[in-house]
């Protein structure tokens, strides 16, 4: 008996032992700092604890000349936010004057980044209400222009040229995998944009796999143009300015064959004729009207004008959904909607949870447009600063069947 007990005692003493060593040899990560060699790993401050509030975390990667640096988050855990406005992980390549890779937050990990040259930025920013265990990074220096299953990207700045998923033709994309290219023209110019073959993994809502299009050198959801999946190659797409930026994700499941894609530089008034009728026509429409309530605003008369193709330009988001809730306050309704389809995404707040996505709409004039909880509808309205939908009496809304999802599927390919 008294053998039995000193052997249970000696085995919980050197597990008590083998405990506190593993917790002396746990790594220890602070907010911030300058990294150099090879590879390693990066930590928010306190991680796996909750991140502190109101901090700005700033750590400064540095490989070996010649090589460029690998970045893959292996765990992300903050405040989430459709827009990533509150507490997020900003990632540049470069130190100083860099151009930002993307910018995250909630729990969704993007593919490995890459940056352009041997140096990388990591910006951590938390808000005064965290909710999280923030992140945890590998970072590996590896060679520039290196293809396969997980570099490629890169700035193009000749006046032509093509750009791919990687392992195409021969082979599907690979899982976990984020490419971004720069294109940058010439100040006098802008970019038209081409796919030639386009297939990503099919989703209503691009949630998974995806091809996004941004005006400018950055991930900047005010500024873009589109995000794209599938099998059908979007339409073709011309830049504001003499920019564009380009992000394909894929995440860790289903994969496809990929694209290819083709850009060409073009002076600068090509597109005048294209933007030109969208400028000149609606503003009679839509400047007057203010995105708040007012009696002025709800005595004109309530009559529905035009049709979704031609509000579809003006609108900053369109969408179909279910109303759920539906609550008067003052002479507004506030609404919840659960989303059906997302046709132009714009500034629109959405949260999502799980495969359902909602958001919040206010139809300004509670009875123009009038909408009953339960039965669906397509909203083509403008958001405010916050991202809340805003419903005038000017915005188009009607009754949405399924019979006519093929019609405003066509939508997607319009071009404003």
């Amino acid at each position: 008996m008294w053998t039995i007990c000193g052997a249970l005692i000696s085995c919980g003493l050197l597990l008590l032992v083998h405990v506190r060593a593993q917790s002396q040899n746990r790594q220890t990560f602070t907010c911030g700092g300058n990294i150099t060699g090879d590879s390693g790993v990066i930590g928010s401050q306190g991680y796996p604890g909750v991140y502190p509030p109101n901090t700005k975390c700033v750590w400064r990667i540095t490989v070996p000349d010649g090589k460029v640096v690998v970045l893959s988050f292996r765990f992300l855990d903050l405040e989430s936010d459709n827009l990533c406005r509150y507490d997020y992980v900003d990632v540049y390549s470069g130190h100083a004057n860099a151009q930002r890779l993307g910018r995250f937050c909630g729990t969704f990990r993007p593919g490995a980044l890459v940056s352009t040259s041997n140096k990388m930025l990591i910006q951590m920013v938390s808000d005064a209400n965290t909710a999280g265990s923030g992140f945890l990074a590998v970072y590996s220096a590896a060679n520039p222009h290196e293809r396969g299953d997980q570099y490629c990207g890169g700035r193009l700045v000749k006046p032509s040229g093509t750009f791919k998923t990687p392992n195409w033709p021969d082979k599907d994309y690979p899982a976990g995998v984020t490419c971004s290219w720069h294109i940058v023209a010439p100040k006098n110019q802008i970019i038209e944009l081409k796919f030639e073959k386009f297939d990503v993994e099919r989703d209503n809502y691009c949630r998974y796999d995806y091809v996004a299009i941004f005006n400018g050198g950055e991930i900047n959801d005010a500024k873009r143009i589109g995000k794209y999946c599938g099998d059908s190659p979007p339409a073709p797409v011309f830049s504001e300015g003499n920019q564009l930026f380009i992000q394909f994700l894929s995440d860790l499941s289903l994969t496809a064959d990929g694209f290819i894609g083709h850009y060409k530089f073009r002076p600068k008034k090509l597109p005048a004729t294209t933007v030109a009728p969208t400028t000149t026509a609606p503003p009679t429409t839509t400047r007057p009207i203010p995105l708040k309530y007012s009696a002025a605003l709800c005595q004109q008369k309530c009559k529905r004008k035009g049709t979704p193709e031609s509000h579809y330009c003006s609108s900053n988001f369109v969408i179909t959904g279910t109303v759920i809730t539906a609550v008067t306050r003052g002479g507004s309704m506030y609404a919840t909607i659960s989303i059906i389809n997302v046709y132009k995404e714009g500034s629109l707040a959405i949260q999502q949870a799980g495969k359902t996505m909602s958001t919040k709409i206010v139809i300004l004039c509670k009875k123009c447009p009038y909408v009953r909880r339960g039965l669906n509808y397509i909203f083509m309205g403008h958001s405010d600063e916050d991202g809340r939908g805003m419903i005038a009496p000017n915005h188009f809304v009607m009754a949405y069947k399924a019979k006519n999802q093929k019609d405003f599927n066509m939508l997607k390919n319009k071009h404003c």
